[in-house]
Parts: C-alpha cells; sequence; structure tokens
C-alpha cells in the first residue's frame, strides 16, 4: 500500500509502498478515506526539537482520519459493534488501561499513551490498523467530518470543561482547533464569544464559525476591548489556543475575577507569569487540555453532529490528495490555511 513514511531523521517525509498492516486479534483494519493534516505533522516534517526527541523513524505519519471497515480480527468481531463496511474514525491516542488514570475515569492522561503517526504507524496511508475499542461509527457523518474530529475534540474538550450556557468566551488564537472551538461555543449557548488572531484569515473563518467580535492582535489593544465588551469585568471564559507567552498573558489578563482560563496551545518556550497578581488574588482556576476525554468528548461532539448543531465545514480549506503532501505542508507555513485535507481513499 501507500504510506508517508519518516524514514529518517531530517527535513520532509517520503510516499513510499509498505506492506499493508496486519489486523491481530483485537484489531480492526481501516481503508482510510480522508486524513487531517495539523501542526503536529509540521514538527515532523521540519524534524523540530520536539519530533527529533520523540520519534523514532521509520514510522507512517498522521493522527486524525476517517474511513471504512474492511477486516476485523476475530476478538473484535465476537463483540458485534462493528462490522466491514462501517463507516469510522478513531481516537488516535492507545492507552495502556491500567494505570491509576486509565482506572479512575482520566485515560486521556495516561502516561504510556501510543499517538498513532508519532509513537506507531498512523494514517497518512491507504488502510491503517486500531484496536476495535479506539474506534467509532461515525453513523451518517460524512468520512471528511469524521477526519477532522480529533482536532475538533480538543475544542470541545475546551469548551465544554466549565457550562459556557449564557457565559462571555474568549477564544484566543483561530488556528482550525480554535475556529471549531468558535463553532462550539456558539452551539453550546454562550452569550459572546469574542476571538482574537494575528492573521485576517483566520479571523474570517472565526467570523463564519460564529464569533461576535472578531479582534486583529497586530492593530487592536485586545485586553482593552475585552474589558470594554464586558463592562469592565473581563469574560467567564478563556480558551487559550496559542500557546505563546504574549497569549498567556493576555488570557490572564482579559479573564474576570474567579474566571477560567482552559489552556491548549502548546508553549515552545517558557512563559513569565506573576502569579500573585494574574492567578492567586484574581481566584482564577486553570486548566490544562490534553486530547480529548475518552469517551466522553467523543459522545457530546457525535450528538452536535448529528443534531446539526455545528458545521466545522467552513474550517476546512484545503484539500489535496496524499501525492500533493508536500503542497498541504506549505499552506499550513503560509498561515493562509484553515483546516487541510488529504483525500486518500475512494
Amino acid at each position: 500500500m501507500r504510506a508517508l513514511v519518516k524514514p529518517k531523521a531530517g527535513t520532509g517525509m517520503e510516499l513510499l509502498d509498505v506492506p499493508k498492516p496486519a489486523c491481530g486479534p483485537n484489531d480492526v483494519l481501516i481503508r482510510v478515506h480522508h486524513a487531517g493534516v495539523c501542526g503536529t505533522d509540521l514538527h515532523i516534517w521540519n524534524w523540530d526539537a520536539w519530533a527529533s526527541g520523540r520519534l523514532k523513524p521509520p514510522v507512517t505519519i498522521g493522527h486524525e482520519f476517517a474511513g471504512v471497515i474492511t477486516q476485523l480480527g476475530p476478538e473484535a468481531e465476537t463483540t458485534g459493534v462493528l462490522a466491514v463496511g462501517d463507516e469510522v474514525t478513531a481516537e488516535g491516542h492507545i492507552v495502556c488501561g491500567h494505570c491509576l488514570q486509565c482506572r479512575t475515569g482520566s485515560s486521556h492522561l495516561c502516561g504510556r499513551t501510543q499517538i498513532i503517526g508519532v509513537d506507531r504507524d498512523g494514517a497518512f496511508a491507504d488502510y491503517i490498523a486500531m484496536p476495535e475499542s479506539n474506534v467509532m461509527k461515525l453513523q451518517g457523518i460524512p468520512t471528511e467530518i469524521g477526519a477532522i474530529m480529533d482536532p475538533m475534540g480538543n475544542a470541545f474538550h475546551t469548551v465544554f470543561e466549565t457550562d459556557v450556557t449564557g457565559s462571555t468566551v474568549f477564544i484566543l488564537g483561530c488556528g482550525p482547533i480554535g475556529c471549531f472551538a468558535v463553532g462550539v461555543a456558539r452551539a453550546a449557548g454562550a452569550s459572546l464569544v469574542v476571538a482574537s488572531d494575528l492573521i485576517e484569515r483566520r479571523l474570517e473563518i472565526a467570523r463564519t464559525m460564529g464569533a461576535h467580535v472578531t479582534l486583529d492582535a497586530t492593530k487592536e489593544d485586545v485586553t482593552a476591548r475585552i474589558l470594554d465588551l464586558t463592562g469592565g469585568e473581563g469574560v467567564d471564559v478563556v480558551c487559550e489556543m496559542s500557546g505563546h507567552p504574549s497569549g498567556h498573558a493576555q488570557a490572564l489578563a482579559a479573564a474576570r475575577l474567579g474566571g477560567r482560563v482552559n489552556l491548549l496551545g502548546t508553549p515552545s518556550q517558557t512563559t513569565e507569569v506573576d502569579f500573585a497578581r494574574d492567578i492567586i488574588f484574581k481566584g482564577l482556576t486553570l486548566y490544562g487540555v490534553t486530547g480529548r476525554r475518552m469517551y466522553q468528548t467523543w459522545h457530546q461532539m457525535q450528538r452536535f453532529l448529528r443534531g446539526n448543531q455545528l458545521d466545522p465545514l467552513p474550517v476546512i480549506t484545503h484539500r489535496f490528495p496524499l501525492e500533493r503532501f508536500a503542497e498541504a505542508i506549505q499552506v499550513i507555513k503560509d498561515g493562509q490555511a484553515g483546516k487541510v485535507i488529504l483525500e486518500i481513499g475512494p
């Protein structure tokens, strides 16, 4: 089969012919139809410090996907949950099931997590084998949307860590996950959704996804505008998606006294914080977002999508065949893309 592989240390990836993965006793073999490209794949392409410290080439890349089941292992077949021909997606974090976190309802924090496309072969390929327990039927959700449920789930997790109904919400950073978060906050009944970014194209997508107000951080004093929009109080909830030190500072300043800051953006450098002024005396609650709650987040997301409460399609701006992956990486580097999709299957 075809697979996009990181064959060795260094920049780039290669499209190679590799053996089709074996379908183990508890596995499901899936013919990939669509896959999402994300910032993680860009890190791997660039072979930055994180990628070089984490990956052990050769490995097939890709962790966001959807497709059709073509085979079930004998143990997976006995459960009767899935069948050949089902359109499915999957949770890309494969956890141990035995640690304290897994056994107390926090398996998204499992310290033994293996991520497809990072720690084991992934989904930028014609086929992928996944544990049956990680696979979910789409039940009418198109595979193109199924392929972006992984990052969309990050947005759901970030927004839904508190009840945002009737709340004021600030989405800081309008990459694809930030734009998904705008739509999720609106669908969940937030009374005011404000979004900020440095790139106008991203703000356009945020407006399409329902942001009441968008702020260009290159032209406006974001914190001052947030205070003005909230009568000097600050917002109830900040979803920090940028991971940049300046974004962290804005997030803490924009939250009201007793507010909440949910942090998804992953920093590449250390952020200095005045804990007394910005957190303790403000009575803030900070929450670090890792992946998706397994599987509460997935059920929330499926219900919103099947009930037509959320349309994520405006976030998808580019589609490429697998052979043009280098172009997909380039549009992400250029900063003008929303979500980028690879069309792999028939």
